[in-house]
């Protein structure tokens, strides 16, 4: 299969190109030129297979200069129980007769990037062996929480590569913090930088399309590649987990198959949601695709009217992974949405670039109001949603998943849609004790990882082990740089 540049189709890689590139030169996201469809006979053929092998048999239909014994074995390393806590690995919760919860975060970060950053770097690494590349890979990832410490730990000591995350200073929670300070790993780095999650991910672009310091590191033995959600390896395995979904609902008896299931997804830099639109391409099952934002709602703004306006108030919330203001993966959606037209995708980039905004054909927005519907959830509502479900349900909810669960429950009240409906359950409670604590109505008092004991100790539920080990690790980084400073900082890890 070949991948197209976002902003021109000329250019035309193979997948290990694309998954070894990460970002098109042109500044573009790579993205396949075609979508396989799975029938229905085909999705009843993966009912009684383990999330390993769905995994390997989906990703197949995409990488396809990977063999199948490749993808299985990948798959099964980076999915098994010494990674994963639950053999089911991304299992469903069902909260009433239609009312479901995809929970993303049973991983070694304890969030839902590890279903992507687990088998990213056995991607990368064999990319790199197909394509006879002998340089070392740079991987660059700007994090609002948890790409950074799931890409550590995924990249951590693997062959040929080194990785550099970048996250907003004072803008991820203090477990979160804490992961990605205390990372093992010879070939790991991070940096604090001053001002929010956009100015890191601008940041990391500007680098990727410095040609200059392309050249120069070059000379050096190194490329640039990227772990963040706009290299096509990150986004192919998210989704698989929209796919197990749908069979594990239909296995267990809980849907029909053929069912539309509708599905709830917390996103800010909309790489998650994107997933789930390739899910339905392909042919699954899925009536509408919520996008829940949190207080910055740019997204569900543009989702609704079709103009995209990053002019205004960013806001550090309790939802941290979703404070982002330029979601990086609409593009790819603009791109299929407008027929893979790449000069008016580049055109609304450039537009953004320029004034912050664009404004969408009324075709597109006419397809968008089809298939998503969106709304947003403010930080009072996040924390009722959280006590309520604890009360009301007896299911503890993190601050991301909260979103997700308050704006679902928008959706049916507003539009009276009572289908079959699956909320996306992106990270652990026990990443943000201090608000979970504060929302069922618990002191708060102390450091995030102190706050653990507390959680564990008010719930009767148990914190991830690798998060309650934390209070045990010493901190290895300290960097703090202004954005300017970024492309200094890549030179100095590198040397």
């Amino acid at each position: 299969m070949k991948y197209y540049s976002t902003r021109d189709t000329a250019v035309d890689l193979s997948a290990a190109q694309a998954v070894q590139q990460g970002l098109s030169r042109d500044g573009g996201l790579l993205t396949p030129a075609e979508f396989p469809t799975l029938s229905q006979e085909e999705l009843e053929a993966l009912l009684p297979l383990s999330y390993p092998r769905r995994a390997a048999a989906v990703m197949g239909l995409y990488l396809t200069d990977y063999s199948a014994e490749e993808l299985l074995d990948f798959a099964e390393t980076a999915y098994g129980p010494t990674r994963f806590d639950t053999a089911a690995v991304a299992p469903v919760r069902t909260l009433d007769e239609a009312t479901h919860c995809l929970e993303l975060w049973h991983g070694p970060t304890s969030a839902f990037k590890d279903l992507a950053l687990q088998m990213l770097p056995r991607l990368l690494s064999a990319a790199l062996k197909k394509t006879g590349e002998r340089r070392t890979a740079c991987i660059l990832a700007a994090t609002s929480g948890d790409t950074g410490k799931a890409a550590m730990e995924g990249f951590a000591d693997v062959e040929q590569t080194k990785i550099l995350v970048f996250y907003p200073k004072d803008g991820v929670s203090a477990v979160q913090e804490a992961q990605m300070l205390t990372q093992r790993g010879e070939n790991v780095g991070v940096c604090s930088v001053v001002g929010n999650f956009d100015d890191a991910q601008s940041g990391v672009k500007r680098i990727f399309s410095d040609e200059a310091l392309r050249e120069e590191l070059d000379g050096r033995g190194y490329f640039l590649s990227s772990a963040n959600s706009i290299n096509w390896g990150r986004i192919l395995p998210q989704v698989v987990y929209y796919i197990s979904a749908y069979c594990d609902l239909v296995r267990d008896g809980k849907l029909k198959m053929g069912t539309k299931v509708n599905f709830c997804v917390p996103t800010g830099n909309f790489g998650d949601i994107l997933a789930g639109y390739y899910a339905k391409k392909m042919g699954l099952p899925v009536g509408k695709l919520i996008c829940a934002s949190n207080k910055n709602d740019v997204l569900t703004e543009f989702l609704t009217t079709g103009t995209y306006d990053r002019n205004r108030n960013f806001y550090n919330t309790i939802s941290p992974s979703m404070d982002i203001l330029i979601s990086s993966n609409l593009e790819r959606l603009l791109f299929d949405l407008s027929g893979q037209n790449g000069e008016q995708v580049k055109d609304y980039m450039d537009q953004l670039a320029m004034s912050g905004s664009y404004r969408v054909s009324d075709g597109i927005l006419e397809q968008i109001h089809e298939l998503f519907w969106a709304g947003s959830c403010g930080e009072a509502e996040t924390a009722a949603a959280i006590g309520r479900y604890y009360r009301e349900r007896n299911y503890l909810l993190d601050t991301h998943t909260a979103v997700a669960a308050d704006v679902l429950e928008q959706y049916r009240a507003k539009t009276g849609d009572n289908a079959p409906a699956v909320f996306v359950s992106t990270a652990s409670p026990f990443k943000f004790c201090d608000s979970v604590l504060a929302a069922i109505g618990e002191m708060a008092e102390g450091t995030g990882t102190e706050l653990i004991d507390r959680l564990q100790y008010v719930t009767g539920r148990p914190a991830p082990w690798r998060l309650a080990a934390l209070r045990e690790k010493e901190n290895r980084f300290d960097l703090c740089r202004k954005k300017e400073e970024m492309p200094q900082t890549v030179r100095d890890f590198l040397r």
